[in-house]
């Protein structure tokens, strides 16, 4: 099993590599898929956002097997997402979870632009997305940061991701027992679409 401080460490590794066009995955041969018809082992458990340019696998380099990739626009986190979570923890004990937000999350904007205008013609499908997003954003818009709407974005993309990774840690109780006893790690993280890079910004420890 790899403990969440080595998944952590193999994801900054393979994001430095994608930053250098060095990518070096070769994990989609013939033999790897015969390999993984068997089972498979991840070793870290993605949830983040539908967005097309941001593909988690080849953000981070790795190949097949090795990540377990959780996606929904806004990387929101409602029961089907805590109960994948779940499943992979418990199935592959797989110890690190990465709530993966990303700059100008078109969901958070699309929350900032709802509360600002409301529409009333909304589908209800699309509301429930911007509703578990909404929590998060609405007190930013009490600050200064209304009068900035980069800088309200930016916050806005950072509070999202803190909510999302705090309600994994803390809306399930399987969850909750693998990171008092398993040592499963819950951090949130953003990638830029303007440099390629992730930042680990939450729930990392010091010096890791």
């Amino acid at each position: 099993m790899i403990s969440a401080k080595e998944a952590l460490q193999r994801l900054r590794e393979g994001n430095r590599r994608f930053l250098s066009d060095a990518n070096t995955t070769a994990l989609t041969s013939q033999a790897r898929r015969a390999q993984l018809a068997r089972g498979q082992e991840p070793f870290a458990i993605i949830l983040g956002c539908s967005d097309s340019r941001v593909p988690a696998e080849i953000i981070f380099d790795q190949g097949l097997g090795e990540l377990f990739v959780i996606r929904v626009a806004g990387n929101i986190v409602a029961p089907s997402q805590i109960g994948s979570v779940e499943f992979a923890a418990e199935r592959f004990h797989t110890r690190l979870v990465v709530v993966l937000g990303h700059s100008s999350c078109g969901a958070v904007q699309a929350t900032i632009e709802e509360l600002q205008r409301p529409t009333e013609n909304q589908s209800r499908n699309l509301r429930s997305i911007v509703d578990r997003v909404r929590p998060s954003v609405e007190s930013l818009l009490e600050t200064e940061l209304r009068h900035d709407r980069d800088s309200l974005l930016h916050h806005a993309v950072r509070a999202n991701i803190r909510a999302s990774a705090n309600h994994l840690r803390h809306g399930s109780e399987v969850i909750e027992q693998l990171i008092q006893n398993d040592g499963l790690r819950v951090v949130g993280a953003e990638y830029s679409l303007e440099t390629g890079e992730v930042e680990f910004f939450e729930g990392v420890p010091a010096g890791v």
